[in-house]
């Protein structure tokens, strides 16, 4: 992506909050930053939009340069054409939600305010609740104002501070869908902080990956969930099935990499960009699990099979989340989720015996975690 395009943005600072960060952001694209609490995600969206100065540096968006530490350029945040929505939304208490919207409005010609205001709030499904103000209104319909307020300064970024949190689930999802229709008559930069994974992946075209300030991967939320860049990125993102092994060999000639897992050895497709004999860490979407069936063996069974004891049995609602001790590891477990119907079909309990497939294709390598090395 050209600087020119959209939002760049690069910095660097040990205290107070430690960063070490570097993003990009095209128009019209969602970019959503994910980590746990104390990652610096708030912090970054800040230092954009001018209420905290990094260290170091460099800051540009849609061509212009807001911020460069070398430079000694530093825009105060009203020269920023910013549009922010604050997790507690910072309404005005005393102003109606027109008024609301009108106080963002002060670069536009007086008698034009009024018309662009309520057209912002018609554009957010407000219509006909313009004189209430924020304590009559519900959350969603503060988040609505919130977001109205924010586009009524012409925004070269938007940026969205854990928006939807402060709402009930059907709420949210009604949000959803209204952000999801406006990013279609926008050509913005979006900046989504959230520290829900589902939510990431649902608005999102790329999501950022966070921990203690520092920018780990960036990537498309499906790409990034079967492919994390390390085992920090991998629990970060909360895949359950982490684990450590060998290549054993590759063999061109069949595509296939064969993969030492204690006694054991699992094929998956090629990955030459590991040597035989590396250690390496490596990972399984429990999407990539199959549970053997005990009536009829299918083709798919012959994959990888694992046999284990159900060490965890927890019923969810339709499905049951299912923990197996791998036979002759002693501290491997696998974890999956199957549907009621089908554990009570297979006779799945605790202490069932029980045989998996993992699938090649959902397996993914990664390098060999810190302590894996040290112990080697």
């Amino acid at each position: 992506m050209a600087e020119a395009e959209g939002l760049t943005v690069r910095l660097r600072q040990s205290t107070p909050i430690a960063l070490d960060a570097e993003l990009a952001c095209a128009p019209g694209e969602v970019l959503a930053l994910v980590g746990p609490s104390g990652s610096g995600k708030s912090t970054i969206l800040r230092c954009i939009a001018g209420l905290h100065r990094a260290r170091e540096g460099r800051i540009a968006c849609g061509g212009a340069l807001w911020s460069d530490s070398r430079a000694a350029v530093h825009l105060p945040p009203h020269r920023r054409a910013v549009g922010f929505v604050f997790q507690s939304y910072a309404l005005f208490p005393h102003m109606t939600a027109l008024g609301n919207v009108l106080a963002a409005l002060g670069h536009v010609p007086g008698p034009e305010r009024e018309a662009r205001a309520r057209n912002l709030l018609a554009l957010v499904h407000l219509s006909g609740l313009e004189q209430r103000r924020p304590a009559t209104l519900s959350g969603g319909q503060q988040q609505r104002v919130a977001m109205a307020r924010a586009l009524a300064r012409d925004p070269k970024v938007l940026l969205l501070d854990e928006p939807f949190s402060a709402v009930d689930k059907v709420t949210r999802r009604k949000l959803y869908r209204e952000l999801a229709e406006l990013r279609q008559q926008l050509h913005t930069p979006m900046v989504l902080v959230t520290h829900d994974l589902d939510e990431a992946a649902l608005l999102a075209d790329r999501m950022c990956i966070l921990h203690h300030g520092r920018t780990l991967q960036t990537a498309a939320p499906f790409d990034l969930m079967a492919h994390p860049a390390s085992v920090a990125v991998a629990r970060l993102i909360d895949l359950k099935n982490v684990f450590n092994g060998a290549i054993d060999e590759h063999r061109p000639e069949s595509n296939l990499t064969l993969l030492r897992w204690g006694g054991r050895l699992l094929e998956m497709p090629l990955q030459p960009g590991f040597a035989p004999g590396q250690l390496v860490s490596w990972c399984i979407p429990t999407t990539h699990i199959i549970l053997h069936r005990r009536d009829r063996p299918s083709r798919g069974e012959r994959e990888n099979p694992v046999p284990g004891e159900v060490s965890e049995f927890v019923t969810l609602g339709d499905n049951a989340s299912v923990a197996i001790r791998v036979d002759g590891h002693v501290d491997d477990v696998l974890l999956m989720s199957v549907p009621v119907h089908v554990a009570r079909r297979n006779a799945v309990a605790m202490g069932a015996k029980v045989t998996v497939s993992l699938l090649s294709e959902g397996i993914h390598l990664m390098p060999a975690a810190a302590s894996e090395q040290d112990t080697a």
